[in-house]
């Protein structure tokens, strides 16, 4: 039985196929494309899927859609004749996508596949929640998804079971608390549906100054964690942009103009928010809590992406254990409307072992073997020299310790927004120099912005307040505080980007200005090239850490293809390149011509 999962049309456009109840491939049209947060219908990422089940897409029993577009057109006639005529400028620009595609979906998937199968639908908040349960190691759990907007719901509570989940409520658009979230990521100047992650990085550098204006006049928190937003303050539902002049108002001025510098306002706001975001899943998580008696909680949709809240949600909500979905975004509604049709639809049982998920570590996308590797190398005339896996690691482990900076492209593309070792770039924790080295010369982004921490498995409580699996660098916990390295009186006094200077702990290139990381767990199983070359590591220097980072420049999808990886290592001041076995020294290469600015084709996020 193969079945054929698909999201496209809003952000990150992707494709997942199950066969047999097993998730076998799945993959984000971004890293085909190579344009960041790929809206279009996923046409690469598909056939790609065929090709990894070894399938035609004759083969395949089902097609199925992680959406309803009519619902979702509902919304926009309703929203546009509640609003009108303020909104008469947002909903013509949305008018030709839609008339061209999104209310077309059956006719756009056999055009693009040539398939004459069935399709089938699923509703965007039911394919989150089947994304977050059925992954799941647990047999039984309660669901949170909380994302932007679906077709109406924005925010929804559920309960699984075996094969079945049910959603029991449910908050419907305009009320969002991903909406908020990212009226905030727009007025500090960033972009939506990708600068989220900057307003959660940004947050340790400011003060809680605004929470309670927020709670005052934009957010009505209920102590269930339901609420009502205050819409006098957004513009989302009429305008082409989040905010409004009100808004503007209520905090100190106009919107930072983006890729200008940052001030103390944006800081506050970003921790402000933060905080009002993380109460709010607080209460919902305790309200599910109780009303389950459950001690497993599933979570995606967008704001699952936030690894702080869910790190509190971990230390002090009520559930024993947390699993949330690595593509918890849009992309991840392809995989979860795919298992909906083998469980939901057509009643497979489901058997799980409370421990290991089936995610499968989400490295689901394309591997290259060696003459694959050899053969993009060689296009471009690059050095290399092909080791063996005794000299590898060692080797890979000697050039960290030495203070490089190396591009990581082992085995499969991960699928989700994170890079796990399979597309990564690394270093060495240990040094103060490393994260803005690789902010400003390898990832050319902003210099307050973390990075994470990979660890073995089993060292995992020796270096954080953490003793449980991390595969899919979805938590943040606090650094052990053995490892911290006090404040003096006048460095409590610092405010804002100045605290970036200051050494945390004894591995400054992970360790956030608030004594945090985002971790990542590692372990032989799901990931053993990243566990051996952890272990040479430690084997060198006696740190079971290193630093991870996706291989791409800002602007840019994480690489997929050993020619991506090539052109981002020369095209950044990376010292080191690892494809498989075959290791690439930067002063060893002929010099980079570049055809066109390539700067110029990637936007900035």
């Amino acid at each position: 039985m193969n079945i054929l999962g698909i999201s496209a049309f809003y952000h990150d456009s992707a494709a997942c196929l199950v066969q047999d109840g097993k998730i076998v491939a799945a993959a984000q049209e971004e890293r085909f494309t190579r344009k960041k947060h790929d809206f279009n219908f996923p046409k690469c990422a598909a056939d790609y899927c065929l090709q990894a089940g070894r399938i035609g897409v004759n083969d395949v029993d089902y097609v199925v859609f992680y959406d309803k577009p009519v619902l979702k057109f509902e919304r926009l006639l309703e929203t546009y004749l509640t609003t009108a005529p303020q909104g008469f400028t947002s909903y013509a620009k949305a008018m030709p996508l839609w008339l061209k595609h999104k209310l077309w979906i059956p006719d756009t998937i056999k055009n693009e596949l040539e398939y004459e199968g069935e399709i089938l639908f699923t509703e965007h908040h039911q394919s989150h929640a089947a994304s977050a349960f059925y992954p799941s190691p647990f047999q039984d759990a309660a669901i949170l998804t909380i994302d932007g907007v679906g077709e109406w719901t924005t925010n929804s509570l559920g309960v699984g079971n075996g094969n079945k989940f049910t959603i029991t409520k449910d908050i419907k658009f305009p009320h969002s608390l991903g909406l908020l979230y990212s009226a905030f990521t727009y007025f500090t100047g960033f972009k939506v549906n990708s600068g989220e992650y900057k307003v959660m990085g940004l947050a340790p550098y400011g003060e809680p100054k605004y929470v309670q204006q927020i709670y005052d006049n934009l957010i009505d928190l209920k102590d269930d964690g339901s609420f009502h937003l205050n819409l006098k303050y957004f513009n989302y539902m009429s305008g082409l942009t989040m905010t409004n002049d009100h808004f503007a108002t209520l905090f100190d001025g106009p919107r930072r103009k983006p890729e200008t510098p940052l001030t103390q306002r944006e800081m506050d706001l970003a921790r402000s928010i933060q905080e009002v975001v993380e109460e709010c899943m607080l209460r919902q998580a305790r309200f599910l809590h109780k009303e389950t008696g459950l001690s497993n909680l599933c979570l995606a949709g967008g704001v699952a992406l936030n690894c702080v809240g869910n790190g509190r949600v971990l230390r002090e909500g009520p559930f024993e254990k947390l699993w949330i979905q690595p593509a918890a975004g849009d992309a991840g509604g392809a995989l979860g409307a795919a298992l909906c049709v083998w469980y939901g639809y057509l009643d497979n049982p489901r058997l799980t072992d409370n421990q290991r998920d089936f995610q499968r570590g989400s490295f689901l996308g394309p591997s290259f073997e060696g003459a694959q590797i050899e053969e993009q190398l060689e296009e471009f005339g690059a050095k290399f020299k092909k080791l063996s896996d005794a000299e590898i690691f060692p080797k890979t482990a000697e050039l960290l310790a030495d203070g490089k900076v190396i591009g990581w492209f082992q085995g499969q593309l991960e699928f989700g927004p994170r890079a796990l070792g399979g597309r990564s770039i690394i270093g060495d924790p240990r040094s103060e120099e490393m994260q803005t080295k690789m902010n400003l010369k390898i990832k050319y982004r902003e210099s307050f912005r973390p990075f994470a921490p990979a660890v073995l498995r089993e060292d995992v409580s020796e270096y954080f307040d953490v003793d449980c699996d991390s595969p899919y660098m979805l938590l943040v916990a606090p650094v052990k505080e053995s490892r911290r390295i006090p404040m003096t009186e006048d460095q409590k006094k610092l405010f804002g980007i100045a605290k970036l200077k200051i050494p945390r702990s004894d591995i400054p290139a992970v360790t956030h200005v608030d004594y945090s990381a985002r971790v990542q767990t590692v372990s032989k199983e799901q990931n053993p090239r990243f566990y051996d070359l952890l272990q040479a590591f430690k084997a060198k220097t006696g740190c079971s850490v290193l630093v991870n980072t996706s291989f791409n420049v800002r602007g840019e999808p994480i690489v997929c293809t050993p020619a991506d990886a090539y052109r981002c290592f020369m095209r950044t001041e990376m010292d080191y390149l690892v494809v498989g076995n075959y290791l690439l020294s930067k002063e060893e290469q002929p010099q980079w011509q570049e055809k066109d600015n390539w700067r110029d084709k990637f936007e900035l996020d």
